[in-house]
């Protein structure tokens, strides 16, 4: 028995490892995944609209209220799915990431008490090694789960689906690819990655697991629509940014300002409950860590940059250096953008076109750099004296060596010396903020270590983001913040003698302005940041530099994942339409265009050769009324005719229609949904002889009956908003309709389940034209 269980392992393991891809073909997927990116073709759009044919209405139908329980009780159990996933997963994360950087310290501290030149070739050994693993997993085996994921999570919410992005071996290669990133001392953070995370286990359960890895089950494909996929992927970003922060309020929040473009009641209780949740498996594993099962992880851990020991009141004559404060977090913030914008740019065009190699080499040589700046810039500074423990109970200097915390011993002569440059760079990034945020600490750095810390970890983030690692911008961006919010704030201090200013608090409120000037959110990060300093007093001064950052940078340029969607082709719907659309028409807006449709009855070789002349992913089908007007019918999509030919089962041979009750024989729903990744089926893959060619369909059973239809002199912003709003992937434009035949209005939407007949009539005679004023409310 034993011995069988031990073949079986053997052999799935062999199976597995047999489906995973070698370099050729992963350089050859990345090769393509960049084609495509670059020219927008890599994208599709996404079916949100239900396409209400025969097979779906039928479905329907013989669907009774036990599947009904069961499809709304799916959704809650997936809602707890993600948050587990997405929890565990940011938990391994973290713990990964803190070990590899205590291990690496604590033997770096160890050596250069014998050899400083020793300690740093260990140094860069240790960061090039974890550097190495995680751009060998981006080029040779997952190339989607390079960056921050963000602009494609958020193209996807947006309607538009970016091959591989939510796929396995994209969630494997996000995991280990953003440990061995961030705990290489990378100017990069694993924050973005996790909301990435979150999204494809949001994906794989929508989807019953992988097929490829043979890891799913039947029993949970119940999610075939890309509608319901978009609401699972919304709780899993959610998920990411509640398990990134320990910020869950924050994380649903992001989901609504940031990533989504569509919402409703429903999904608000389920992205709720994913990040309730994920916080109690995170700060469950908080105390579990805690007693010390976890290694270096626990006391450096989870974000909690806990300022509530800090200054507890402002005064008037503080507000201007903190909108001074926003202001150069605006700056700063559009500056970023648009120097990353142009490096990367030049970056896909020239250097990553020339294979694997180059960006493999491009990474190490940024490390190598890292490592150099990180080590040798804390050599050049004066180590300054410890603070005088009589008048500073709480604090430890210096902080025993490989240890997290403040004053750190580096290179200096002095036992109770520290280097307050070190302290920032000997730290894992968590800690060098909770240093910089942390309050009763004054006069701990030099307004020289802070500006040389902010020059070059600005520059070494500018240039580092883009490479092919999983990066996040998230710390690195509270980390530049911090640092021109320290200055600010040194500056207060000695310019205001008599206030309580507390360094830490203008810290905290850099790091708002950079964010705010970056990325551009303001309701989410305000309350992420108040989540993560544990400060509600704080909230109107988080507030005040956000909006003025945010203010600045916009007057610039758009924000960073705008930016980026843009450069990666990923053809986004802002909620806000252009001004040029107020004046211009549907009509206008199509005139160009030519509509290529088909007929009810159409011979199988014009839909081939349709298909293969044409890209379009939906087309009308028009029929002929009795006076031989020709009447549009509804909408077929591409997909669905390339089932109907691969199928074959339901070609005829008379040009005349069919018999519509035997479809449900032949076909259910689930045969015409798209597969996850977004590859299906293409006209060069279907096969069929001379004879089939002659056959002829009938699109009528399998079309879409009831598009959306806008008049053609409809403004097109009116046309943007209502294809927007309804994550609408085609709109048909018409001419002026001729006559009405009803109206709908509020009321007729709220009609109850009630057998009184009068007051059926009564709700039913608004929708009558009588010839007369039609009944309004």
């Amino acid at each position: 028995m034993l011995s069988n269980h031990i073949q079986n392992g053997i052999e799935t393991a062999r199976l597995v490892w047999s489906r995973l891809p070698n370099s050729e073909e992963a350089e050859a997927e990345e090769e393509l995944f960049a084609r495509r990116s670059n020219g927008g073709a890599g994208v599709e759009s996404l079916d949100y609209e239900v396409i209400e044919n025969y097979a779906y209405r039928e479905e329907q139908a013989l669907r009774g209220k036990l599947w009904l329980w069961y499809y709304v009780c799916l959704k809650w159990l997936f809602a707890l799915l993600i948050g587990i996933g997405t929890g565990l997963a940011a938990v391994f994360i973290n713990l990964a990431v803190e070990n590899f950087s205590g291990w690496k310290y604590a033997a770096t501290f160890s050596i250069i008490q014998h050899s400083y030149f020793a300690g740093f070739l260990v140094y860069i050994i240790f960061n090039l090694g974890l550097v190495i693993s995680s751009v060998f997993i981006v080029t040779h085996f997952a190339p989607a789960a390079a960056g921050s994921g963000i602009p494609e999570i958020k193209g996807y919410l947006n309607g538009v689906d970016t091959h591989g992005i939510l796929l396995f071996r994209t969630l494997i290669g996000k995991i280990f690819g953003s440990i061995g990133s961030v705990g290489g001392g990378l100017a990069l953070g694993k924050e973005g990655p996790l909301v990435h995370t979150g999204a494809c286990i949001a994906s794989l359960l929508g989807q019953g697991g992988s097929t490829k890895y043979h890891l799913s089950s039947r029993w949970l494909r119940i999610f075939e629509s890309d509608r319901d996929r978009r609401d699972l992927v919304t709780c899993g970003c959610a998920a990411g940014v509640a398990a990134a922060f320990r910020a869950p309020v924050g994380g649903v929040l992001f989901a609504l300002e940031e990533v989504t473009s569509w919402w409703r009641s429903q999904l608000m209780w389920r992205v709720f409950f994913t990040s309730a949740v994920v916080a109690v498996v995170v700060r469950s594993a908080m105390s579990w860590c805690k007693s010390g099962k976890c290694g270096h992880f626990g006391s450096g851990g989870f974000i909690i940059w806990d300022i509530s020991g800090g200054q507890e009141d402002y005064s008037f004559q503080e507000l201007l250096p903190m909108a001074i404060i926003g202001v150069i977090g605006g700056l700063l913030g559009a500056l970023f953008n648009q120097l990353t914008l142009y490096i990367t740019n030049w970056r896909r065009k020239y250097l990553h076109k020339k294979g694997n190699r180059v960006k493999i080499i491009e990474v190490c040589l940024i490390s190598l750099i890292t490592s150099v700046i990180s080590f040798g810039l804390p050599l050049f500074r004066k180590c300054s004296p410890c603070p005088n423990s009589e008048v500073n109970p709480g604090i430890e200097c210096p902080r025993p060596p490989g240890t997290d915390g403040n004053f750190v011993n580096f290179y200096c002569s002095d036992d109770k010396e520290y280097n307050d440059l070190a302290t920032i760079f000997f730290n894992t990034q968590d800690d060098a903020i909770r240093n910089l945020f942390s309050a009763k600490t004054f006069h701990e750095y030099s307004a020289q270590s802070l500006l040389t810390f902010l020059v070059m970890f600005y520059s070494l983030a500018v240039v580092t983001f883009g490479t092919a690692v999983p990066a996040g911008q998230f710390v690195p961006g509270i980390m530049i913040g911090s640092t021109y919010g320290r200055l600010v704030g040194m500056f207060v201090v000695k310019f205001y003698k008599k206030l309580n200013v507390e360094e830490g608090t203008y810290a905290l409120l850099g790091a708002a302005s950079f964010l705010g000037g970056s990325m551009r959110m303001t309701v989410s990060l305000c309350v992420i940041m108040v989540e993560i300093t544990n400060n509600l007093k704080l909230l109107p001064l988080i507030m005040l530099v956000l909006l003025i950052s945010k203010a600045v940078g916009d007057f610039f340029n758009n924000g960073l994942y705008e930016e980026q969607a843009q450069l990666r082709g990923i053809p986004l719907l802002e909620s806000r339409s252009k001004q040029y659309m107020r004046t211009m028409t549907a009509k206008e807006a199509c005139k160009n265009q030519k509509v290529v449709y088909f007929s009810r009855i159409v011979k199988v070789a014009d839909i081939v050769s349709i298909l293969r002349s044409n890209k379009h992913n939906g087309f009308p089908v028009v029929d002929h009324g009795q006076n031989g007007e020709t009447l549009v019918i509804g909408l077929i999509l591409r997909s669905h005719l390339l089932v109907l030919l691969q199928s074959k089962v339901d070609f005829q041979n008379s040009p005349f229609p069919c018999d519509i009750r035997g479809i449900s024989n032949r076909h259910n729903f689930s045969d015409f949904v798209k597969p996850v990744s977004s590859k299906g089926v293409s006209i060069e893959e279907i096969h069929l002889t001379e004879e089939e060619l002659e056959l002829y369909l009938d699109l009528a059973p399998f079309l879409n009956p009831s598009p959306y239809i806008v008049p053609e002199d409809m403004s097109l912003a009116k046309v943007y908003n209502l294809f927007r709003q309804l994550g609408l992937r085609h709109i048909f434009v018409v001419p002026r309709a001729s006559r009405v035949i009803g109206l709908i209005t509020r009321k007729d939407l709220l009609i109850e389940e009630n057998d009184d007949s009068a007051i059926m009539e009564l709700q039913s005679t608004s929708v009558r034209f009588r010839g007369r004023a039609l009944a309004r409310w």
